[in-house]
Protein backbone atom coordinates (compact mmCIF):
# COMPACT_ATOMS: atom_id res chain seq x y z
CA UNK A 1 0.00 0.00 0.00
CA UNK A 2 2.83 2.40 0.86
CA UNK A 3 4.52 1.66 -2.47
CA UNK A 4 1.30 2.33 -4.40
CA UNK A 5 0.83 5.61 -2.56
CA UNK A 6 4.40 6.54 -3.35
CA UNK A 7 3.89 5.90 -7.06
CA UNK A 8 0.69 7.98 -6.98
CA UNK A 9 2.52 10.84 -5.32
CA UNK A 10 5.28 10.40 -7.90
CA UNK A 11 2.81 10.91 -10.74
CA UNK A 12 1.29 14.00 -9.11
CA UNK A 13 4.67 15.55 -8.37
CA UNK A 14 5.93 14.75 -11.86
CA UNK A 15 3.05 16.73 -13.33
CA UNK A 16 3.64 19.51 -10.83
CA UNK A 17 7.33 19.63 -11.61
CA UNK A 18 6.69 19.72 -15.34
CA UNK A 19 4.46 22.75 -14.83
CA UNK A 20 6.49 24.55 -12.19
CA UNK A 21 9.94 24.11 -13.68
CA UNK A 22 8.71 24.99 -17.16
CA UNK A 23 7.09 28.16 -15.88
CA UNK A 24 10.04 29.36 -13.73
CA UNK A 25 13.38 29.80 -15.38
CA UNK A 26 14.99 31.98 -12.69
CA UNK A 27 17.56 30.43 -10.36
CA UNK A 28 18.21 31.48 -6.76
CA UNK A 29 20.58 34.44 -6.79
CA UNK A 30 23.86 34.28 -4.74
CA UNK A 31 22.36 36.55 -2.09
CA UNK A 32 19.63 33.94 -1.53
CA UNK A 33 21.80 30.84 -1.02
CA UNK A 34 24.71 29.64 1.10
CA UNK A 35 26.49 26.28 0.56
CA UNK A 36 26.91 23.91 3.49
CA UNK A 37 26.93 20.32 4.67
CA UNK A 38 23.22 20.53 5.40
CA UNK A 39 20.90 22.93 3.59
CA UNK A 40 17.96 24.67 5.23
CA UNK A 41 15.19 26.09 3.08
CA UNK A 42 13.45 29.36 3.84
CA UNK A 43 10.21 30.45 2.18
CA UNK A 44 9.38 34.14 2.74
CA UNK A 45 6.97 36.41 0.76
CA UNK A 46 9.39 39.27 0.10
CA UNK A 47 6.83 40.76 -2.29
CA UNK A 48 3.06 40.91 -2.09
CA UNK A 49 0.91 38.91 -4.48
CA UNK A 50 -0.78 40.61 -7.42
CA UNK A 51 -4.47 40.79 -6.46
CA UNK A 52 -6.44 40.73 -9.70
CA UNK A 53 -9.15 38.64 -11.34
CA UNK A 54 -7.72 35.86 -13.52
CA UNK A 55 -9.39 33.69 -16.12
CA UNK A 56 -6.69 30.99 -15.98
CA UNK A 57 -3.69 29.98 -13.80
CA UNK A 58 -0.70 32.25 -14.35
CA UNK A 59 2.82 32.43 -12.97
CA UNK A 60 3.30 35.59 -10.94
CA UNK A 61 6.62 37.42 -11.20
CA UNK A 62 7.68 38.39 -7.69
CA UNK A 63 10.11 41.19 -8.51
CA UNK A 64 7.53 43.90 -9.11
CA UNK A 65 7.65 47.55 -8.13
CA UNK A 66 5.66 48.82 -5.15
CA UNK A 67 5.16 45.28 -3.75
CA UNK A 68 8.01 44.94 -1.23
CA UNK A 69 7.09 43.23 2.10
CA UNK A 70 9.27 44.63 4.89
CA UNK A 71 8.02 42.19 7.55
CA UNK A 72 8.98 39.13 5.53
CA UNK A 73 12.31 40.75 4.76
CA UNK A 74 13.01 40.95 8.50
CA UNK A 75 12.23 37.23 8.85
CA UNK A 76 14.42 36.55 5.84
CA UNK A 77 17.39 38.37 7.42
CA UNK A 78 16.74 36.73 10.80
CA UNK A 79 17.20 33.25 9.27
CA UNK A 80 20.40 34.34 7.53
CA UNK A 81 21.72 35.80 10.76
CA UNK A 82 20.82 32.71 12.83
CA UNK A 83 22.46 30.34 10.34
CA UNK A 84 25.67 32.36 10.19
CA UNK A 85 25.80 32.64 13.98
CA UNK A 86 25.54 28.86 14.29
CA UNK A 87 28.31 28.37 11.73
CA UNK A 88 30.57 30.92 13.48
CA UNK A 89 30.13 29.20 16.86
CA UNK A 90 32.60 26.47 17.86
CA UNK A 91 30.21 25.05 20.43
CA UNK A 92 26.84 24.79 18.66
CA UNK A 93 27.51 22.49 15.69
CA UNK A 94 31.22 21.70 15.59
CA UNK A 95 32.56 20.36 12.29
CA UNK A 96 29.16 20.95 10.66
CA UNK A 97 28.39 23.82 8.30
CA UNK A 98 24.79 24.83 7.70
CA UNK A 99 23.76 26.27 4.37
CA UNK A 100 20.51 27.77 3.19
CA UNK A 101 18.41 28.41 0.12
CA UNK A 102 15.95 31.27 0.49
CA UNK A 103 12.98 31.74 -1.83
CA UNK A 104 10.61 34.63 -2.45
CA UNK A 105 7.13 33.04 -2.32
CA UNK A 106 5.01 36.01 -3.32
CA UNK A 107 2.30 33.83 -4.87
CA UNK A 108 0.95 30.30 -4.95
CA UNK A 109 2.87 29.50 -8.13
CA UNK A 110 6.13 30.72 -6.56
CA UNK A 111 5.34 28.72 -3.42
CA UNK A 112 4.85 25.48 -5.40
CA UNK A 113 8.04 26.10 -7.36
CA UNK A 114 10.07 26.67 -4.18
CA UNK A 115 8.67 23.56 -2.45
CA UNK A 116 9.40 21.33 -5.45
CA UNK A 117 12.92 22.78 -5.67
CA UNK A 118 13.47 21.78 -2.05
CA UNK A 119 12.31 18.21 -2.75
CA UNK A 120 14.48 17.79 -5.86
CA UNK A 121 17.63 15.68 -5.73
CA UNK A 122 20.83 17.69 -5.08
CA UNK A 123 22.13 19.20 -8.31
CA UNK A 124 18.98 18.25 -10.31
CA UNK A 125 15.43 19.38 -10.94
CA UNK A 126 14.00 15.87 -10.57
CA UNK A 127 12.17 14.12 -7.75
CA UNK A 128 12.76 10.41 -7.33
CA UNK A 129 10.11 8.39 -5.52
CA UNK A 130 11.37 5.41 -3.56
CA UNK A 131 9.49 2.70 -1.73
CA UNK A 132 10.85 3.83 1.65
CA UNK A 133 10.64 7.63 2.10
CA UNK A 134 13.05 7.41 5.08
CA UNK A 135 15.94 6.90 2.67
CA UNK A 136 15.10 9.82 0.38
CA UNK A 137 17.58 12.69 0.47
CA UNK A 138 16.15 15.93 -0.88
CA UNK A 139 18.14 19.09 -1.39
CA UNK A 140 17.09 20.58 1.96
CA UNK A 141 16.80 18.70 5.24
CA UNK A 142 14.33 21.17 6.82
CA UNK A 143 12.22 24.12 5.86
CA UNK A 144 11.23 27.34 7.61
CA UNK A 145 8.04 29.08 6.48
CA UNK A 146 5.91 30.09 4.78
CA UNK A 147 3.98 32.28 7.23
CA UNK A 148 0.81 32.26 5.11
CA UNK A 149 -1.80 29.63 6.02
CA UNK A 150 -2.75 28.76 2.44
CA UNK A 151 0.87 28.56 1.29
CA UNK A 152 1.82 26.53 4.37
CA UNK A 153 -0.98 24.04 3.65
CA UNK A 154 0.22 23.60 0.08
CA UNK A 155 3.83 23.16 1.15
CA UNK A 156 2.92 20.68 3.88
CA UNK A 157 0.92 18.59 1.41
CA UNK A 158 3.94 18.32 -0.88
CA UNK A 159 6.53 17.76 1.86
CA UNK A 160 4.67 15.26 4.04
CA UNK A 161 5.22 12.16 1.80
CA UNK A 162 9.00 12.73 2.12
CA UNK A 163 9.06 13.24 5.88
CA UNK A 164 10.53 16.74 5.61
CA UNK A 165 11.29 17.85 8.34
CA UNK A 166 8.68 15.06 10.58
CA UNK A 167 12.36 13.09 11.81
CA UNK A 168 16.06 14.08 11.27
CA UNK A 169 18.78 11.53 12.30
CA UNK A 170 21.32 14.13 13.38
CA UNK A 171 19.07 16.19 15.63
CA UNK A 172 18.97 13.42 18.23
CA UNK A 173 22.76 13.70 18.67
CA UNK A 174 22.79 17.46 19.29
CA UNK A 175 24.08 18.46 22.74
CA UNK A 176 25.46 21.96 23.33
CA UNK A 177 25.51 24.87 25.76
CA UNK A 178 23.54 28.04 25.00
CA UNK A 179 23.86 30.85 27.54
CA UNK A 180 24.85 28.36 30.23
CA UNK A 181 21.84 26.13 29.40
CA UNK A 182 22.23 22.64 27.96
CA UNK A 183 20.32 22.07 24.73
CA UNK A 184 19.45 18.43 23.96
CA UNK A 185 16.68 16.57 22.12
CA UNK A 186 14.91 13.28 22.76
CA UNK A 187 14.32 10.45 20.27
CA UNK A 188 11.36 12.33 18.77
CA UNK A 189 13.41 15.47 18.16
CA UNK A 190 11.68 17.43 20.95
CA UNK A 191 13.83 19.64 23.22
CA UNK A 192 14.46 18.35 26.75
CA UNK A 193 15.31 21.66 28.30
CA UNK A 194 12.83 24.39 29.22
CA UNK A 195 12.47 27.91 27.89
CA UNK A 196 11.44 31.37 29.01
CA UNK A 197 8.50 33.27 27.56
CA UNK A 198 9.59 36.77 26.53
CA UNK A 199 7.38 39.78 25.81
CA UNK A 200 8.09 43.25 24.52
CA UNK A 201 7.89 46.11 26.95
CA UNK A 202 7.16 49.36 25.14
CA UNK A 203 6.15 51.44 28.17
CA UNK A 204 9.50 53.28 28.39
CA UNK A 205 11.34 55.49 25.91
CA UNK A 206 13.03 52.42 24.47
CA UNK A 207 11.60 48.98 23.85
CA UNK A 208 12.91 46.25 26.10
CA UNK A 209 12.16 42.62 26.80
CA UNK A 210 10.97 41.04 30.01
CA UNK A 211 10.32 37.48 31.10
CA UNK A 212 6.62 36.87 31.72
CA UNK A 213 6.71 33.07 32.12
CA UNK A 214 8.62 29.83 31.69
CA UNK A 215 8.20 26.22 30.62
CA UNK A 216 9.92 23.01 31.71
CA UNK A 217 9.80 19.48 30.32
CA UNK A 218 10.60 17.51 33.46
CA UNK A 219 8.18 17.92 35.02
CA UNK A 220 5.95 19.34 32.29
CA UNK A 221 5.07 22.78 33.54
CA UNK A 222 3.92 26.08 31.98
CA UNK A 223 3.87 29.22 34.14
CA UNK A 224 2.71 32.62 32.83
CA UNK A 225 2.40 35.79 34.92
CA UNK A 226 -0.60 37.46 33.30
CA UNK A 227 -0.08 40.70 35.23
CA UNK A 228 3.17 41.34 33.34
CA UNK A 229 1.55 41.10 29.93
CA UNK A 230 1.04 44.50 28.35
CA UNK A 231 -1.69 44.33 25.71
CA UNK A 232 -1.57 46.87 22.96
CA UNK A 233 -5.07 48.21 23.55
CA UNK A 234 -7.20 50.54 25.60
CA UNK A 235 -6.96 49.94 29.36
CA UNK A 236 -4.73 46.94 28.69
CA UNK A 237 -7.71 44.93 27.47
CA UNK A 238 -7.01 41.46 26.13
CA UNK A 239 -7.59 41.41 22.35
CA UNK A 240 -9.85 38.84 20.79
CA UNK A 241 -7.79 36.02 19.33
CA UNK A 242 -9.86 34.62 16.50
CA UNK A 243 -9.11 33.94 12.85
CA UNK A 244 -12.41 35.44 11.67
CA UNK A 245 -14.98 37.57 13.42
CA UNK A 246 -18.57 36.42 13.67
CA UNK A 247 -20.62 37.00 10.55
CA UNK A 248 -23.49 39.45 10.42
CA UNK A 249 -27.05 38.21 10.24
CA UNK A 250 -27.86 36.49 6.98
CA UNK A 251 -24.21 35.79 6.11
CA UNK A 252 -22.98 32.23 5.66
CA UNK A 253 -19.55 31.06 6.83
CA UNK A 254 -17.49 29.83 3.89
CA UNK A 255 -14.47 28.02 5.31
CA UNK A 256 -11.10 29.21 4.00
CA UNK A 257 -8.22 26.77 4.32
CA UNK A 258 -8.30 23.75 6.58
CA UNK A 259 -9.55 25.30 9.81
CA UNK A 260 -13.19 25.78 10.73
CA UNK A 261 -12.39 28.97 12.63
CA UNK A 262 -11.15 30.68 9.46
CA UNK A 263 -13.95 31.65 7.13
CA UNK A 264 -15.33 34.33 4.88
CA UNK A 265 -18.75 35.84 5.40
CA UNK A 266 -20.88 35.58 2.26
CA UNK A 267 -24.35 37.22 2.22
CA UNK A 268 -27.27 34.95 1.36
CA UNK A 269 -28.85 35.77 -1.97
CA UNK A 270 -32.48 36.69 -2.41
CA UNK A 271 -34.68 33.62 -2.20
CA UNK A 272 -32.39 31.93 0.33
CA UNK A 273 -32.01 32.14 4.09
CA UNK A 274 -29.48 31.19 6.75
CA UNK A 275 -30.63 28.54 9.17
CA UNK A 276 -29.07 29.10 12.59
CA UNK A 277 -28.54 25.36 12.95
CA UNK A 278 -26.36 25.34 9.81
CA UNK A 279 -24.30 28.56 9.56
CA UNK A 280 -22.16 27.31 6.67
CA UNK A 281 -24.65 27.47 3.77
CA UNK A 282 -27.74 29.34 2.66
CA UNK A 283 -30.87 27.26 2.21
CA UNK A 284 -33.41 27.95 -0.56
CA UNK A 285 -36.89 29.04 0.44
CA UNK A 286 -39.95 26.97 -0.41
CA UNK A 287 -41.97 27.51 -3.56
CA UNK A 288 -44.61 29.52 -1.71
CA UNK A 289 -42.01 31.58 0.19
CA UNK A 290 -39.52 34.34 -0.49
CA UNK A 291 -36.65 36.03 1.30
CA UNK A 292 -34.67 39.24 0.73
CA UNK A 293 -30.90 39.31 0.69
CA UNK A 294 -29.13 38.51 3.98
CA UNK A 295 -32.24 36.95 5.49
CA UNK A 296 -32.46 34.49 8.36
CA UNK A 297 -35.98 33.36 7.58
CA UNK A 298 -38.44 33.02 4.71
CA UNK A 299 -41.74 34.84 4.38
CA UNK A 300 -44.98 33.73 2.72
CA UNK A 301 -45.49 35.10 -0.78
CA UNK A 302 -48.35 37.49 -1.38
CA UNK A 303 -51.10 35.98 -3.56
CA UNK A 304 -52.33 38.54 -6.10
CA UNK A 305 -54.94 38.58 -8.85
CA UNK A 306 -57.25 41.11 -10.50
CA UNK A 307 -59.84 41.65 -7.78
CA UNK A 308 -63.26 43.23 -8.15
CA UNK A 309 -62.63 46.13 -5.77
CA UNK A 310 -59.53 47.66 -7.39
CA UNK A 311 -59.88 51.05 -9.14
CA UNK A 312 -58.76 49.64 -12.49
CA UNK A 313 -61.37 46.92 -12.12
CA UNK A 314 -64.08 49.48 -11.40
CA UNK A 315 -63.22 51.38 -14.57
CA UNK A 316 -63.22 48.26 -16.74
CA UNK A 317 -66.40 46.93 -15.15
CA UNK A 318 -68.17 50.24 -15.70
CA UNK A 319 -67.07 50.36 -19.35
CA UNK A 320 -68.10 46.77 -20.02
CA UNK A 321 -71.44 47.19 -18.27
CA UNK A 322 -72.08 50.37 -20.22
CA UNK A 323 -71.37 48.53 -23.47
CA UNK A 324 -73.74 45.73 -22.47
CA UNK A 325 -76.52 48.18 -21.56
CA UNK A 326 -76.09 50.09 -24.81
CA UNK A 327 -76.14 46.85 -26.83
CA UNK A 328 -79.36 45.73 -25.15
CA UNK A 329 -80.84 49.20 -25.61
CA UNK A 330 -79.91 49.15 -29.31
CA UNK A 331 -81.58 45.76 -29.70
CA UNK A 332 -84.77 47.25 -28.22
CA UNK A 333 -84.51 50.30 -30.47
CA UNK A 334 -84.06 48.15 -33.59
CA UNK A 335 -86.97 45.94 -32.57
CA UNK A 336 -89.18 49.01 -32.23
CA UNK A 337 -88.12 50.29 -35.67
CA UNK A 338 -87.75 46.92 -37.34
CA UNK A 339 -89.71 47.88 -40.46
CA UNK A 340 -87.92 51.19 -41.07
CA UNK A 341 -85.45 51.53 -43.96
CA UNK A 342 -82.44 52.07 -41.67
CA UNK A 343 -82.95 48.79 -39.80
CA UNK A 344 -83.74 46.85 -42.99
CA UNK A 345 -80.64 48.23 -44.72
CA UNK A 346 -78.54 47.33 -41.65
CA UNK A 347 -79.52 43.68 -42.05
CA UNK A 348 -82.96 43.42 -40.53
CA UNK A 349 -83.22 40.45 -38.22
CA UNK A 350 -79.53 39.70 -38.79
CA UNK A 351 -78.82 42.74 -36.61
CA UNK A 352 -80.18 40.90 -33.58
CA UNK A 353 -77.68 38.07 -34.11
CA UNK A 354 -74.90 40.63 -34.37
CA UNK A 355 -76.05 42.40 -31.19
CA UNK A 356 -76.46 39.07 -29.37
CA UNK A 357 -72.90 38.05 -30.28
CA UNK A 358 -71.57 41.37 -28.98
CA UNK A 359 -73.58 40.95 -25.76
CA UNK A 360 -72.27 37.38 -25.31
CA UNK A 361 -68.69 38.50 -25.81
CA UNK A 362 -69.23 41.31 -23.34
CA UNK A 363 -70.62 38.90 -20.73
CA UNK A 364 -67.53 36.72 -21.11
CA UNK A 365 -65.30 39.62 -20.10
CA UNK A 366 -66.59 39.49 -16.52
CA UNK A 367 -64.54 36.32 -16.13
CA UNK A 368 -61.34 38.37 -16.00
CA UNK A 369 -62.14 39.59 -12.48
CA UNK A 370 -61.75 37.73 -9.21
CA UNK A 371 -59.75 34.65 -8.32
CA UNK A 372 -59.45 32.45 -11.42
CA UNK A 373 -61.60 29.31 -11.43
CA UNK A 374 -61.99 26.60 -14.04
CA UNK A 375 -65.34 27.92 -15.42
CA UNK A 376 -63.95 31.45 -15.61
CA UNK A 377 -60.82 30.30 -17.43
CA UNK A 378 -62.83 28.20 -19.89
CA UNK A 379 -65.35 30.89 -20.81
CA UNK A 380 -63.79 34.32 -20.55
CA UNK A 381 -61.49 34.30 -23.55
CA UNK A 382 -63.32 31.75 -25.67
CA UNK A 383 -66.72 33.44 -25.29
CA UNK A 384 -65.43 36.87 -26.32
CA UNK A 385 -63.50 35.38 -29.27
CA UNK A 386 -66.55 33.43 -30.46
CA UNK A 387 -68.85 36.45 -30.06
CA UNK A 388 -66.47 38.64 -32.08
CA UNK A 389 -66.22 35.96 -34.79
CA UNK A 390 -70.03 35.79 -35.17
CA UNK A 391 -70.26 39.58 -35.37
CA UNK A 392 -67.48 39.80 -37.99
CA UNK A 393 -69.07 36.98 -40.01
CA UNK A 394 -72.39 38.84 -40.13
CA UNK A 395 -70.67 42.10 -40.98
CA UNK A 396 -68.65 40.46 -43.76
CA UNK A 397 -71.61 38.81 -45.43
CA UNK A 398 -73.75 41.95 -45.11
CA UNK A 399 -71.05 44.05 -46.84
CA UNK A 400 -70.61 41.36 -49.48
CA UNK A 401 -74.33 41.27 -50.24
CA UNK A 402 -74.57 45.04 -50.68
CA UNK A 403 -71.63 45.05 -53.09
CA UNK A 404 -73.05 42.09 -54.99
CA UNK A 405 -76.57 43.58 -55.23
CA UNK A 406 -75.47 47.00 -56.45
CA UNK A 407 -72.59 45.96 -58.70
CA UNK A 408 -72.96 42.36 -59.87
CA UNK A 409 -76.61 41.24 -59.57
CA UNK A 410 -77.46 42.55 -63.03
CA UNK A 411 -74.35 41.02 -64.52
CA UNK A 412 -74.72 37.64 -62.79
CA UNK A 413 -78.50 37.12 -62.30
CA UNK A 414 -78.24 33.33 -62.19
CA UNK A 415 -75.70 33.37 -59.39
CA UNK A 416 -77.67 35.97 -57.50
CA UNK A 417 -80.91 33.93 -57.69
CA UNK A 418 -79.07 30.80 -56.53
CA UNK A 419 -77.50 32.77 -53.67
CA UNK A 420 -80.89 34.05 -52.51
CA UNK A 421 -82.67 30.73 -53.07
CA UNK A 422 -80.17 28.73 -51.03
CA UNK A 423 -79.91 31.38 -48.30
CA UNK A 424 -76.21 31.95 -48.98
CA UNK A 425 -75.88 34.70 -46.37
CA UNK A 426 -77.21 32.56 -43.53
CA UNK A 427 -75.18 29.56 -44.69
CA UNK A 428 -71.96 31.62 -44.65
CA UNK A 429 -72.64 32.90 -41.12
CA UNK A 430 -73.33 29.38 -39.86
CA UNK A 431 -70.21 27.88 -41.47
CA UNK A 432 -67.94 30.73 -40.40
CA UNK A 433 -69.23 30.77 -36.82
CA UNK A 434 -69.06 26.98 -36.58
CA UNK A 435 -65.43 27.04 -37.69
CA UNK A 436 -64.56 29.44 -34.87
CA UNK A 437 -66.61 27.35 -32.45
CA UNK A 438 -64.60 24.25 -33.38
CA UNK A 439 -61.33 26.15 -32.93
CA UNK A 440 -62.44 27.33 -29.49
CA UNK A 441 -63.51 23.81 -28.45
CA UNK A 442 -60.18 22.42 -29.62
CA UNK A 443 -58.42 25.11 -27.66
CA UNK A 444 -60.37 24.31 -24.50
CA UNK A 445 -59.78 20.55 -24.84
CA UNK A 446 -56.16 20.39 -26.03
CA UNK A 447 -54.71 23.55 -24.47
CA UNK A 448 -57.08 23.82 -21.52
CA UNK A 449 -56.65 27.23 -19.80
CA UNK A 450 -56.50 25.93 -16.23
CA UNK A 451 -56.08 28.19 -13.17
CA UNK A 452 -52.37 28.44 -12.40
CA UNK A 453 -50.04 29.96 -9.83
CA UNK A 454 -47.20 31.91 -11.46
CA UNK A 455 -44.00 32.37 -9.42
CA UNK A 456 -41.77 34.08 -12.00
CA UNK A 457 -43.41 37.52 -11.95
CA UNK A 458 -41.72 38.72 -8.75
CA UNK A 459 -39.84 37.28 -5.77
CA UNK A 460 -42.57 38.27 -3.31
CA UNK A 461 -45.66 37.43 -5.40
CA UNK A 462 -47.76 34.50 -6.49
CA UNK A 463 -49.86 35.64 -9.46
CA UNK A 464 -53.08 33.73 -10.02
CA UNK A 465 -54.04 33.56 -13.68
CA UNK A 466 -55.36 31.23 -16.35
CA UNK A 467 -52.79 29.19 -18.23
CA UNK A 468 -52.79 29.10 -21.98
CA UNK A 469 -53.26 32.82 -22.64
CA UNK A 470 -50.43 32.49 -25.13
CA UNK A 471 -51.18 28.94 -26.23
CA UNK A 472 -51.59 27.78 -29.81
CA UNK A 473 -55.37 27.63 -29.36
CA UNK A 474 -55.56 31.29 -28.42
CA UNK A 475 -53.31 32.14 -31.37
CA UNK A 476 -55.57 30.24 -33.77
CA UNK A 477 -58.71 32.03 -32.56
CA UNK A 478 -56.96 35.37 -32.90
CA UNK A 479 -55.72 34.56 -36.42
CA UNK A 480 -59.19 33.43 -37.47
CA UNK A 481 -60.77 36.66 -36.23
CA UNK A 482 -58.00 38.59 -37.97
CA UNK A 483 -58.85 36.81 -41.21
CA UNK A 484 -62.52 37.73 -40.80
CA UNK A 485 -61.50 41.34 -40.10
CA UNK A 486 -59.49 41.48 -43.32
CA UNK A 487 -62.45 40.00 -45.24
CA UNK A 488 -64.79 42.57 -43.73
CA UNK A 489 -62.43 45.38 -44.67
CA UNK A 490 -62.12 44.08 -48.25
CA UNK A 491 -65.88 43.86 -48.75
CA UNK A 492 -66.44 47.28 -47.16
CA UNK A 493 -63.75 48.86 -49.31
CA UNK A 494 -65.33 47.48 -52.48
CA UNK A 495 -68.54 49.29 -51.49
CA UNK A 496 -66.95 52.67 -50.80
CA UNK A 497 -68.84 54.22 -53.75
CA UNK A 498 -72.27 52.78 -52.85
CA UNK A 499 -75.15 55.07 -51.90
CA UNK A 500 -74.52 56.99 -48.72
CA UNK A 501 -77.17 55.07 -46.79
CA UNK A 502 -75.41 51.80 -47.60
CA UNK A 503 -71.81 52.96 -47.44
CA UNK A 504 -70.09 52.16 -44.12
CA UNK A 505 -66.54 51.85 -45.45
CA UNK A 506 -65.16 54.69 -43.31
CA UNK A 507 -66.80 53.56 -40.06
CA UNK A 508 -65.93 49.89 -40.56
CA UNK A 509 -62.34 50.74 -41.51
CA UNK A 510 -61.95 52.83 -38.36
CA UNK A 511 -63.41 50.02 -36.24
CA UNK A 512 -61.10 47.39 -37.71
CA UNK A 513 -58.09 49.67 -37.34
CA UNK A 514 -58.88 50.14 -33.65
CA UNK A 515 -59.30 46.36 -33.39
CA UNK A 516 -55.79 45.70 -34.70
CA UNK A 517 -54.21 48.47 -32.62
CA UNK A 518 -55.81 47.05 -29.45
CA UNK A 519 -54.40 43.57 -29.99
CA UNK A 520 -50.98 44.85 -31.04
CA UNK A 521 -50.87 46.84 -27.80
CA UNK A 522 -51.85 43.75 -25.82
CA UNK A 523 -49.21 41.47 -27.35
CA UNK A 524 -46.55 44.15 -26.94
CA UNK A 525 -47.45 44.57 -23.28
CA UNK A 526 -47.55 40.81 -22.70
CA UNK A 527 -44.03 40.45 -24.12
CA UNK A 528 -42.54 42.83 -21.54
CA UNK A 529 -44.89 42.56 -18.56
CA UNK A 530 -46.16 39.55 -16.68
CA UNK A 531 -48.12 40.45 -13.57
CA UNK A 532 -51.48 40.75 -11.89
CA UNK A 533 -52.68 43.47 -14.30
CA UNK A 534 -52.03 41.51 -17.50
CA UNK A 535 -55.62 40.13 -17.45
CA UNK A 536 -56.81 43.76 -17.28
CA UNK A 537 -54.80 44.56 -20.40
CA UNK A 538 -56.22 41.46 -22.09
CA UNK A 539 -59.77 42.45 -21.17
CA UNK A 540 -59.17 46.01 -22.35
CA UNK A 541 -58.07 44.73 -25.77
CA UNK A 542 -61.15 42.48 -26.09
CA UNK A 543 -63.44 45.27 -24.83
CA UNK A 544 -61.95 47.67 -27.37
CA UNK A 545 -62.66 45.22 -30.19
CA UNK A 546 -66.27 44.72 -29.18
CA UNK A 547 -66.82 48.44 -28.57
CA UNK A 548 -65.23 49.49 -31.86
CA UNK A 549 -67.32 46.95 -33.78
CA UNK A 550 -70.53 48.18 -32.16
CA UNK A 551 -69.63 51.87 -32.51
CA UNK A 552 -68.54 51.64 -36.13
CA UNK A 553 -71.63 49.78 -37.32
CA UNK A 554 -74.57 50.47 -35.01
CA UNK A 555 -74.01 53.97 -33.59
CA UNK A 556 -74.45 55.80 -36.94
CA UNK A 557 -77.76 53.99 -37.46
CA UNK A 558 -78.91 54.77 -33.91
CA UNK A 559 -78.07 58.41 -34.58
CA UNK A 560 -80.26 58.46 -37.70
CA UNK A 561 -83.18 56.74 -35.95
CA UNK A 562 -83.07 59.02 -32.90
CA UNK A 563 -81.76 62.34 -34.21
CA UNK A 564 -82.43 62.40 -37.97
CA UNK A 565 -85.78 60.68 -38.47
CA UNK A 566 -86.24 62.46 -41.83
CA UNK A 567 -83.40 60.31 -43.20
CA UNK A 568 -85.16 57.13 -42.04
CA UNK A 569 -87.75 57.18 -44.82
CA UNK A 570 -88.39 55.15 -47.95
CA UNK A 571 -88.34 58.28 -50.11
CA UNK A 572 -84.86 59.27 -48.92
CA UNK A 573 -83.44 55.80 -49.54
CA UNK A 574 -85.04 55.63 -53.03
CA UNK A 575 -83.61 59.03 -53.87
CA UNK A 576 -80.14 57.86 -52.81
CA UNK A 577 -80.43 54.74 -54.97
CA UNK A 578 -81.58 56.74 -57.99
CA UNK A 579 -78.72 59.17 -57.58
CA UNK A 580 -76.28 56.24 -57.46
CA UNK A 581 -77.88 54.78 -60.59
CA UNK A 582 -77.48 58.09 -62.48
CA UNK A 583 -73.86 58.35 -61.46
CA UNK A 584 -73.18 54.80 -62.59
CA UNK A 585 -75.00 55.42 -65.88
CA UNK A 586 -73.03 58.60 -66.58
CA UNK A 587 -69.75 56.80 -66.04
Amino acid sequence: MLLQAAHLVSLQLSLSCSWAFSCHSTESSPDFSLPGDYLLAGLFPLHDDCLEARQRPVVTLCDRSHSFNSHSYHLFQAMRFATEEINNSTALLPNVTLGYQLYDVCSESANVYATLSILSMPGTHGIEIQGDPFHYSPTAVAMIGPDNTDHATTAAGLLSPFLVPLLLEQIRKVNFLLHEDTVTFDDNGDPLSGYDIIAWDWSGPEWTFQVIGSSTWSPVWLDINKTKIQWHGKDNQVPTSVCSSDCLEGHARVIVGGHHCCFKCVPCEAGTFLNKSDPHRCHPCGKEEWAPKRSQTCFPRTVVFLTWHEPVSWVLLAANTLLLVVVVGTAGLFAWHLDTPVVRSAGGKLCFLMLSSLAGGSCGLYGFFGEPTLPMCLLRQALSSLGLAIFLSCLTIRSFQLVFIFKFSAKQPTFYRAWVQHRGAGLFVVISSTAQLLICLTWLVVWTPLPTREYQHGPQLVVLDCAGAKSLGFTLTFLYNSLLSVSTFACSYLGKDLPENYNEAKCVTFSLLLNFVSWIAFFTTASVYQGKYLPAVNMLAALSCLSSGFSGYFLPKCYVILCRPELNSTEYFQASIQDYTRRCGST
